[in-house]
C-alpha cells in the first residue's frame, strides 16, 4: 500500500512539474511575441493601409521624385537601391538602376533588387502588382505644404530618424525668408504659373499656389478650380496677369496662343522662364520647397511692374 501511494504521489508531482513547465513555456512564447510586436515598425500610408516591418528598411526603391528627395534630405540616400526615371536629384542617384516610372514601373526589375519597401504615389496603380510579388509598399503623395511636412515625418518614422521635424522647420523657415525678402511693390501683383502645356496651371489650392500666396502675390487661378486645372486659354487672357511663370519646355508656344499677345505680361515681357533643372525644383512638393520659393521670389522681384502710385511719387 505504501508503494502504491508513493507511486501516486510521484505521478502527481510529475504531472504538476509538467504543467508548470508548459506554463513557463507559454509565458515565454507570449513574452517573446509581445516584445517582437512592440519592436515592430508600423507605418500607415495615404491609402489607410498599415504596413509592418521587423526593422527599419535598409533597401528602398522609390517611384516618386519628391519621396526620393525626402529620403535623401533625411540623410539616407545610401539605402536607395533603385529609383524612377524622373528622380534626378541629388546627382548621386545617377548611379542607381532606373526602374521605369510611377505609372509604368518595371516590376521584374524591382523584384530583382530585393527591396525591403517600395515607395510610390497614392495615385499610382502599381501598388497591387508590386504587392502581388510579395513586396511591401508604402504609398505617400504630398500635394500641399502640410502634406510635405506629414510625408517627411512619415518617412522619418520609417527610417527611424529624429531629424525630420527639425529639417521641416528649416524648410518652412526658408519659404518665410524668401517671402520677407520681397519689396512692397510685389504685393498683390497678379501672376499665372503654368505647370505644363494644355495649359495646366497651378491654382491657389496647389502647393505652388500656397507658396505664391506666402510670397504675397495674387494667383489668377482660384482654389475652386482645383490644384492643377486645365484652363481654357481665354481664361488667362481675361485674367490679364502681370507676370507669367513657366518652364522653358512650354514657353516657346506662348507667342502663338490666340489672344495672348494682349496680356500685359506678354506685352511687357514680364516672363519668368525657368530652365529644366529649376522647373523640376518648382513642381516637386518636397524638401526643395524653400529653394523653389527663392527661385520664384527672385524672378518675381525682377519682373514686377512698378505701381503707378510709386511712379507718381518718384522725383527726378
Amino acid at each position: 500500500m505504501m508503494f502504491i501511494r508513493s507511486s501516486q504521489v510521484h505521478r502527481r508531482a510529475s504531472t504538476t512539474h509538467c504543467h508548470k513547465a508548459m506554463a513557463y513555456t507559454f509565458e515565454f512564447i507570449a513574452l517573446f511575441l509581445f516584445v517582437s510586436v512592440a519592436h515592430a515598425l508600423q507605418i500607415t500610408d495615404d491609402r489607410g493601409v498599415t504596413v509592418t516591418f521587423a526593422s527599419s528598411p535598409q533597401r528602398i526603391v522609390s517611384l516618386l521624385p519628391s519621396l526620393t528627395e525626402t529620403v535623401c534630405e533625411l540623410g539616407y540616400c545610401d539605402r536607395l537601391v533603385g529609383v524612377d526615371r524622373y528622380s534626378t536629384h541629388p546627382p548621386s542617384l545617377k548611379r542607381l538602376p532606373q526602374v521605369g516610372g510611377g505609372i509604368d514601373p518595371n516590376v521584374e526589375m524591382i523584384v530583382a533588387l530585393r527591396p525591403d519597401v517600395v515607395l510610390i504615389a497614392k495615385s499610382s496603380r502599381a501598388g497591387e502588382r508590386l504587392e502581388a510579388q510579395g513586396l511591401k509598399v508604402v504609398a505617400l503623395e504630398p500635394k500641399t505644404h502640410a502634406d510635405v511636412q506629414r510625408v517627411m515625418l512619415k518617412i522619418g518614422q520609417l527610417l527611424e530618424t529624429k531629424d525630420a521635424q527639425r529639417i521641416w522647420r528649416a524648410i518652412d523657415a526658408g519659404v518665410s525668408a524668401a517671402a520677407q525678402s520681397l519689396p512692397a511693390n510685389v504685393r498683390g501683383v497678379k501672376v499665372y504659373f503654368e505647370v505644363n502645356q494644355g495649359p495646366y496651371a497651378a491654382g491657389e489650392a496647389s502647393f505652388i499656389g500656397e507658396t505664391l500666396l506666402r510670397l504675397g502675390v495674387k494667383n489668377i487661378v482660384p482654389a475652386k478650380l482645383g490644384p492643377f486645372p486645365k484652363l481654357n486659354p481665354e481664361f488667362v487672357v481675361r485674367a490679364n496677369p502681370d507676370i507669367i511663370l513657366i518652364g522653358q519646355a512650354s514657353a516657346s508656344s506662348l507667342a502663338g496662343r490666340p489672344g495672348w499677345h494682349s496680356i500685359r505680361a506678354m506685352r511687357e515681357q514680364r516672363l519668368c522662364i525657368f530652365p529644366t533643372d529649376e522647373a523640376n525644383v518648382l513642381v516637386r512638393p518636397g524638401p526643395r520647397m524653400a529653394e523653389a520659393a527663392r527661385i520664384m521670389a527672385k524672378c518675381i522681384e525682377a519682373k514686377a511692374p512698378i505701381k503707378s502710385s510709386e511712379s507718381a511719387g518718384a522725383k527726378p
